[in-house]
């Protein structure tokens, strides 16, 4: 779920604007996974633009003191949220951990790299979520380590079916800035894209595991 209307068509013109954000239906790039896809992502480059970073941090901290109070510590998943978790927490006045993907394989072998207490609350960022896997392996680390995860908030999601199951089968509530379906509306309007590439990225969506084969 998005948090409104105006921030998400905001933040898709940004993602945009710099580059963040490639759609390029004609010629798709092919994600880690094997996917062929017609859209590719890469949030990290907001890091490089200081004005869309402090919007992306203010719109994080007003959405989670809004919706969660201020929890004990901000978690950010890495590799790709360690950055902008860190300015979150640092706006917020909060302590900040990060979680690797699995523990590491040599000193104290940590898969959650911070201070953090038992039953401390904790709001995990995030940069992008695709199928929400890596994501709620973070969240499911954080819960091993006996903290309580009120929420997780993203840049932006791809809005795949399997993804909200998952973040449903995993009781994890999450919000984001931006999403799919505001991207291809902005864009389209904004002629980044033409109406037919338009339905391309509309029919990705749907398949995006068999798309292009």
């Amino acid at each position: 779920m998005i948090f409104n209307t105006d921030t998400a068509k905001k933040t898709a013109e940004l993602l945009l604007q710099i580059n963040a954000i490639k759609l390029n239906p004609s010629n798709p790039f092919t994600w880690a996974s094997g996917w062929k896809s017609p859209i590719y992502c890469d949030n990290r480059i907001t890091l490089s633009f200081p004005p869309i970073r402090n919007y992306i941090r203010e719109e994080f901290a007003k959405y989670i003191e809004k919706e969660y109070g201020k929890p004990d510590v901000i978690a950010g998943v890495a590799t790709g949220a360690i950055g902008i978790g860190m300015l979150v927490a640092e706006y917020m006045g909060l302590p900040f951990v990060y979680v690797r993907p699995e523990p590491k394989k040599h000193g104290r072998q940590n898969q959650v790299e911070g201070f953090i207490q038992k039953g401390q609350n904790v709001v995990v960022v995030e940069d992008l979520i695709s199928t929400g896997k890596s994501s709620l392996l973070a969240v499911e680390a954080l819960r091993e380590a006996g903290v309580n995860v009120k929420g997780m908030v993203a840049i932006f999601t791809y809005g795949f079916d399997i993804s909200v199951e998952n973040f449903k089968a995993a009781n994890v509530n999450l919000h984001t800035l931006g999403n799919y379906d505001t991207l291809l509306e902005l864009a389209t309007a904004k002629q980044y894209i033409t109406e037919a590439e338009h339905e391309t990225l509309k029919e990705w969506r749907i398949t995006p595991d068999t798309w292009g084969q």
